[in-house]
């Protein structure tokens, strides 16, 4: 006999995914083409969104059909099962936060964000610090109702939001262990650098069509689907829409086409997993994508393991060559692999080599999670975010521009996200590792332009997968193993000191 409230629930919650998507599609217009004068009405567009999806999931039949389906569960398969138990979290999590605070959370981040797109440039944290404050109270008004609904700590309930199943304490150990490794790593590679001829920077300027036109021939190699997608300008590169319409951004310098093209392969990934989600679950929650970490390996492992590697590069580098017409040295295969992976510590994350990256994220954790505690004040931030880059990288950002005000994420009210960038940094070396001794023609497909080898092996071992198991699961399943630093850390020296 058929689950009835199971079916309903189905139902509710791929209407609530369809409210989701038209949000995330305003949430690009906003960041991507919105006019200016646009903000306040779009701000309440999207608190008006955030409060009817809201509503949806916490009606009072929704707990009702939950008792009724999970008494039944015996006559639900292993995703629908797993579903069920995605929209119970989902649930829980909701009822938890009163429809006011949504709403409010939902239009500070909009005004604080549409006031840091005006700071950053300008590098004026003061003008954007008090709408800030605004965020994080509210951030931490709703990660505290969260909290005592699901028995976990402040910092752990914003964190499952973006990472289900992850728990600071475990993390800081990752990064406790990678704070002790990265040091004296960092100077190894440098001096294995300083050994070989520095890399020689091909002489821009650059045109921004032609670096368009490149990011697109290398997007379409790697599988995007131009027919369920797009690549547009934003002023923080960025991956959002929906499985069926995804929507990436870069930013261009004309000095310098790798930052742009690597901010594009890197959100290439991103776009690739939101494409091989599985089709049959489309709309519910087990249907989505497996947490961040998992979503940030699926970018680092295309950006940093793929198209920095020597494969990829010998493949690409007569094709970056004829894009802008090059000739001479800077053009050459070798030099342009050391120049894609040179080490060098620098002020900006999204621009950082994946020496120097992991000292970037832990930064960022430690400062949201002092913030969130109240153990430090907004006011406290570029000094402590400065003190922070010197004691990490040993360099000081010459203005909150490449300081604190450099990411959007707290100024639209993405608090407990930091953590996953550096996890899915270690969770891509993992699985590219598992994947190339899976199947040997994943490397020779690289250096020949053929990415269909390891995506294949992507969409079946973790695209495909949705939320049927928990990340850790996934990882076992596709690997051999949970998650290991020291895989991570044999990918570094194998790049950096050999």
């Amino acid at each position: 006999m058929p689950n009835t409230a199971y079916a309903d629930l189905e139902a509710r919650f791929r209407r609530i995914a369809l409210l989701g998507e038209t949000a995330s599609v305003l949430h690009w217009d906003t960041a991507a083409i919105m006019p200016s004068g646009a903000a306040g009405a779009r701000a309440e567009q999207l608190a008006e969104m955030m409060a009817v999806i809201h509503g949806l999931k916490t009606a009072p039949e929704v707990g009702e059909l939950l008792g009724e389906a999970s008494a039944d569960a015996g006559a639900l398969d292993d995703w629908q099962r797993a579903n069920l138990g995605e929209i119970e979290r989902q649930w829980t999590k909701a009822t938890a936060v009163p429809e006011d605070l949504v709403v409010a959370l939902s239009r500070a981040c909009s005004a604080c964000e549409t006031a840091w797109r005006t700071a950053r440039p300008d590098a004026d944290y003061g003008a954007v610090r008090p709408l800030l404050q605004e965020v994080l109270d509210r951030t931490r008004e709703a990660g505290q109702a969260k909290a005592e609904a699901t028995g976990l700590g402040l910092y752990d309930a914003l964190l499952d939001d973006y990472e289900p199943g992850g728990r600071i304490a475990e993390i800081d150990k990752i990064f406790d262990q990678l704070a002790r490794f990265l040091p004296a790593f960092l100077e190894e590679a440098l001096a294995a650098q300083a050994a070989r001829p520095a890399p020689v920077p091909p002489e821009g300027p650059f045109d921004v069509a032609a670096q368009k036109a490149l990011g697109e021939t290398f997007m379409s190699a790697l599988g995007f689907d131009f027919n369920h997608g797009r690549l547009d300008v934003s002023l923080h590169p960025f991956c959002g829409g929906t499985p069926d319409d995804v929507r990436i951004t870069t930013r261009y310098d004309e000095a310098d086409f790798t930052s742009s093209l690597m901010g594009v392969l890197h959100e290439t990934g991103h776009a690739l997993y939101e494409r091989g989600l599985p089709e049959r679950w489309r709309r519910q929650p087990v249907g989505e994508a497996l947490g961040m970490s998992v979503h940030e390996s699926q970018s680092l492992l295309i950006e940093m393991q793929v198209c920095r590697s020597r494969p990829f590069i010998g493949w690409a580098a007569p094709v970056m060559r004829d894009a802008f017409a090059g000739e001479g040295p800077a053009w050459e295969e070798e030099n342009l692999y050391r120049l894609h992976t040179r080490v060098r510590p620098d002020f900006i994350r999204v621009d950082a080599d994946e020496v120097t990256y992991p000292a970037h994220v832990i930064l960022r954790t430690r400062l949201e999670k002092a913030l969130l505690a109240e153990d430090m004040s907004l006011d406290d931030l570029p000094a402590a975010w400065n003190d922070g880059m010197k004691e990490l990288l040993g360099i000081v950002p010459p203005s909150d521009r490449e300081g604190c005000l450099q990411d959007v994420h707290w100024y639209d009210g993405a608090w407990g996200y930091f953590p996953t960038y550096t996890l899915g940094a270690m969770t891509a070396a993992q699985l590219f590792a598992a994947a190339k001794a899976a199947d040997p023609e994943i490397e020779p497909g690289i250096a020949a332009g053929d990415f269909q080898p390891l995506m294949a092996w992507l969409r079946a071992h973790v695209h495909g997968k949705g939320r049927l198991n928990s990340a850790r699961d996934l990882l076992t399943e596709a690997t051999g193993q949970p998650l290991d630093p020291k895989v991570f850390e044999t990918h570094l020296r194998d790049r950096y000191l050999h």
